[in-house]
């Protein structure tokens, strides 16, 4: 079933267009992949979806809904999380208030604090730090916590922008192994990389080039495809 279907979605700014038409379905409990190199359009597609980019044309709707023209915290509200490049936590306050501050309310009847037991039995790492500044931990924590945020708004389904970038490989390694575990619950998860590896857990995906697809299709498609063994796997 498709939790998520976007059609023929251009995004651009200004005069210049980033994403041409560009269209695909995320269903229910997968991991969609959306790989491509850097400035080919990946984060204009994800601030579209999220509603702090309009559209130039094209249409983005979750469970037959439309999210065209909503504001951001509605989207966010409609069962959409997004976690940004960056991760734009809160560096001067510890990892439990930066989760507590996540936390919205009219997505879900559970508490802050079961929510918050489920984001540290999923990162101990985070449990170890819970009063520490969230600006002194590492790269690595800083993505946990950011990953972490985002679960406290109970999403249908989670957008992450190039969550391995600036890690190391096997922190990275770490991170789609999480991805894969959250996806194990229920949750559909848009993934956002220019790193291959995460196709070993993508559902499905397209390849993106200058804004256009290049390839779509499932794992095994994309793993195999002479483009992807070219430019991302040097083979």
């Amino acid at each position: 079933m498709s939790l998520m279907r976007v059609d023929a979605l251009t995004v651009g700014y200004g005069d210049l267009v980033a994403v041409h038409e560009v269209s695909f379905d995320v269903e229910e409990g997968a991991i969609f992949v959306l790989l491509g190199a850097n400035g080919v359009g990946k984060t204009s597609l994800l601030r579209c979806i999220s509603g702090l980019l309009p559209p130039k044309s094209g249409q983005v709707s979750l469970l037959g809904k439309s999210l065209m023209g909503m504001a951001p915290h509605k989207i966010v509200h409609s069962g959409v999380s997004h976690v940004p490049e960056g991760r734009c936590i809160f560096p001067n306050l510890s990892v439990h208030e930066n989760l507590a501050v996540s936390f919205v309310a009219k997505r879900t009847d559970r508490s802050i604090s079961e929510l918050q037991g489920e984001v540290y039995e999923l990162f101990p790492r985070l449990a170890e730090r819970r009063t520490q500044l969230a600006g002194t931990m590492s790269g690595g924590e800083q993505q946990m916590l950011a990953i972490g945020r985002a679960l406290m708004n109970s999403p249908r389904l989670l957008m992450l922008d190039e969550p391995s970038l600036g890690l190391s490989p096997l922190m990275a390694e770490l991170m789609f192994d999480r991805l894969v575990a959250i996806q194990r619950q229920g949750m559909s998860i848009l993934l956002v990389e220019q790193n291959a590896s995460c196709l070993e857990c993508a559902s499905q995906g397209l390849i993106l080039s200058n804004g256009r697809v290049v390839l779509g299709g499932d794992r095994k498609t994309l793993e195999d495809s002479e483009f992807v063994r070219r430019a991302y796997l040097g083979l």
